[in-house]
């Protein structure tokens, strides 16, 4: 008997990231959505135990993905677990009152990531995997160097720049900006690069008070040349 875990991650490297460390429990078995519309689909064909979910998704959100699973007889039952980098305690209150059954912070730790979800899951399944099969195991590993990501991000990032315009009550924030920043912070807390992922972080924190006219012009630039030049650094 196994858990079937289905996740939903528009990044790509989450997406391998979750695998890997999920299969470090070898009674879990997961499938991966990297959308939104994919997911209410795969629900109902797949019958999963649980559905980890990302939050900020192009075109169909976390809540969105969420709302419609509990619209629906044959997925409204399925706990619901939200796993994002933007996990304030007021934010994850408001996820929880949603109806998801937990939220999970980026970065998280490969190592313990199963131990985790599997506290969600409903009682009577798998024993888990045994102490010594847990001490062996090695954290898992991306199948490409991180130093290649960040160089990405950095030439996406600098492009976004120069679409940036942040000046006055509300700003002119290039599409995808918010979305890199976001999906950098996670991934880089997860390879213990603590600096960017904090960096990243911030600057998510600050684009969301910037579009809600709070801040001040000229703070979205700012710490965008800072993250920058952190990556830089690396």
């Amino acid at each position: 008997m196994s858990y079937h875990i289905l996740h939903v991650e528009d990044d790509p490297l989450m997406r391998d990231l979750v695998e890997l460390s999920l299969a470090l429990d070898p009674s879990m078995k997961v499938f991966a959505c990297d959308s939104g519309d994919h997911v209410l689909a795969t629900a109902i064909e797949w019958a999963p135990d649980l559905i980890l979910c990302d939050v900020n998704m192009p075109n169909m959100d976390g809540p969105a993905v969420l709302a419609a699973l509990r619209k629906n007889p044959l997925t409204a039952g399925i706990p619901l677990v939200f796993i994002t980098a933007h996990a304030p305690p007021a934010e994850a209150a408001r996820l929880v009152s949603l109806g998801a059954t937990a939220v999970i912070a980026k970065p998280f730790v490969p190592k313990t990531l199963a131990a985790t979800i599997r506290s969600f899951l409903p009682a009577g399944g798998p024993a888990p995997a045994s102490a010594a099969l847990a001490a062996a195991a090695e954290p898992p590993r991306a199948p490409y160097d991180f130093n290649e990501r960040l160089r990405a991000d950095a030439a996406k990032l600098s492009t976004l720049r120069l679409q940036l315009v942040d000046e006055g009550a509300v700003p002119i924030v290039p599409p995808g900006l918010q979305t890199c920043v976001h999906q950098l912070a996670g991934a880089a807390g997860v390879f213990e690069f603590t600096a960017v992922s904090e960096s990243a972080a911030s600057l998510e924190e600050i684009i969301i008070e910037r579009r809600a006219g709070r801040g001040a012009p000229g703070a979205i630039s700012t710490n965008l040349d800072a993250l920058l030049e952190c990556i830089g650094r690396h």
